[in-house]
């Protein structure tokens, strides 16, 4: 009777002790497989990934920096600062160079900060983008004069915009014709018109802006040359292709 007790108390407990190291291999295979389905750390890049390279960084950088600097123009020149303008050409940025002469222009609120902003750009050979040649152009009209007519052409010239340079010089011819521009002779008006023609840049001459251009030059050209006792000059075969001077047609 003892022997079959103790039999059954041993066959108990080796039954305990296969059961306790079955559960703790089958919690550890459940704890294991709990920790290999959790997300990724954010900084994990796979075995093959790819990690942010230091050009990347540089890139990110560059652009953090340029959007401060942006701001930062940008709050000047609603200040009416316009040494911002300066800032912006030194940095290299086209479009930001624009934005803070926009701004600028927009900001006007007389003709003597116009010329202000205008004697800047000169003094400075800094670009004229078409939102100051417009004021330019605008403020001139209002009030012609000999020196304004050279100002206001050379502006819209500096634009490198053909369009707007062709609607300068018949605003010109329309100021001449109603006599609003006495002190100036039909030649000297002329000489402006095709002075200013070849400060545009070679791609804007040559392009369809230009051909128009063109054309409109060589109506204005005949309807001075009308006006002046020099001889006329010939405007080659083709007269609404002709060039200021009677130079051939500008194909750089």
């Amino acid at each position: 009777m003892v022997s079959i007790f103790i039999t059954a108390f041993v066959s108990l407990f080796a039954i305990l002790i296969v059961s306790g190291i079955g559960l703790y291999f089958w919690q550890k295979s459940a704890r294991d497989t709990s920790e290999r389905i959790l997300p990724p750390s954010p900084d994990y890049y796979g075995l093959f990934g790819e990690q942010p390279n230091q050009t990347e960084m540089k890139n990110q950088a560059n652009m953090e920096r340029a959007a401060l600097l942006a701001s930062s123009l940008l709050e000047r020149a609603r200040a009416g600062d316009k040494s911002a303008l300066i800032d912006a050409k030194q940095s290299g940025d086209a479009a930001l160079y624009d934005r803070i002469l926009n701004e600028l222009v927009e900001r006007i609120d007389s003709d003597a900060a116009l010329l202000s902003l205008m004697s800047l750009v000169a003094q400075n050979e800094l670009p004229v983008n078409v939102a100051l040649a417009k004021a330019a152009v605008a403020s001139w009209r209002k009030s012609p004069s000999r020196e304004g007519t050279a100002k206001a052409l050379h502006f819209a010239a500096l634009s490198d915009d053909a369009e707007f340079y062709g609607h300068a010089i018949e605003l010109a011819l329309e100021l001449w014709r109603d006599g609003k521009l006495a002190k100036v002779s039909a030649g000297e008006l002329r000489a402006l018109f095709d002075g200013e023609f070849w400060i545009l840049s070679a791609r804007t001459r040559s392009s369809g802006a230009g051909f128009v251009l063109k054309r409109t030059l060589a109506n204005a050209r005949r309807e001075l040359e009308s006006h002046t006792e020099s001889p006329r000059v010939s405007e080659g075969d083709s007269p609404n292709e002709a060039l200021p001077h009677g130079r051939a047609s500008d194909t750089t």
